[in-house]
């Protein structure tokens, strides 16, 4: 009777082996790594050293060179796109114009929070410098960007593995200081200005993250 429960017993392993091999699959030696949940990256900012070094372009990758042989940054607008097959100046000049969009209405507003990823420490320690007195003197900031006109790569180079490049902004704007009273301090609440920005972003051509940083303003002489 015990010969018989133990035959029993074994068989009843041996099918609920079969089962979970069934439910769990088994090793072949070709299975893939786990991939990354969609969306992520690693961030690694302009100066900083990564481990991309062994990335490898996929097969067929498509270079679009939509670089315009008459533009000021040519030369070091290819060498860009030489480090990075994927570089677009068309989508690099979009997504600046949206940064330079969100970056100045984020600073009329002290919107520190939103400033921070979008600017280099230095660039950032300047712009929250601005907003912290403006608060403390009790001021606000009222600002309208009526248009941009003009957002053309006037500069470009390489740094090693950093991408740098300069937009010069024309931009149509509206901008007023008030008091902690609410009493005009400087500009024209209907007055639109035309204003000149010469604004540098830069990137890691060798990191994961897509975005580039602000890392330096100037106004043209």
């Amino acid at each position: 009777m015990k010969f018989i429960d133990i035959i029993i017993l074994a068989m009843i392993a041996a099918f609920l082996v079969f089962r979970l091999r069934n439910v769990l699959g088994k090793r072949t030696g070709n299975e893939q790594p786990p991939q990354k949940p969609h969306g992520a990256r690693e961030d690694v900012g302009p100066n900083e050293a990564s481990n991309d070094d062994n990335i490898v372009a996929l097969p067929g990758a498509v270079t679009v060179d939509d670089i315009p042989e008459d533009s000021p940054a040519l030369d070091g607008l290819r060498a860009i796109l030489a480090a990075e097959e994927s570089f677009s100046l068309k989508e690099f000049c979009e997504g600046a114009r949206s940064a330079f969009e969100t970056i100045v209405t984020s600073f009329a507003k002290g919107d520190c929070e939103t400033l921070r990823p979008l600017l280099s420490d230095e660039v950032y320690e300047n712009f929250a410098g601005v907003i912290d007195s403006r608060e403390a003197n009790g001021e606000t900031m009222e600002m309208t960007l009526v248009g941009i006109r003009e957002a053309e790569a006037i500069e470009a180079n390489m740094d090693g593995r950093v991408a740098f490049v300069s937009i010069k902004f024309v931009t149509e704007q509206i901008e007023v200081v008030r008091d902690k009273d609410g009493e005009l301090i400087s500009g024209d609440p209907i007055m639109v200005s035309t204003v000149t920005d010469i604004w540098t972003f830069a990137r890691n051509t060798r990191s994961r993250n897509p975005n580039w940083t602000l890392v330096a303003t100037e106004a043209p002489n």
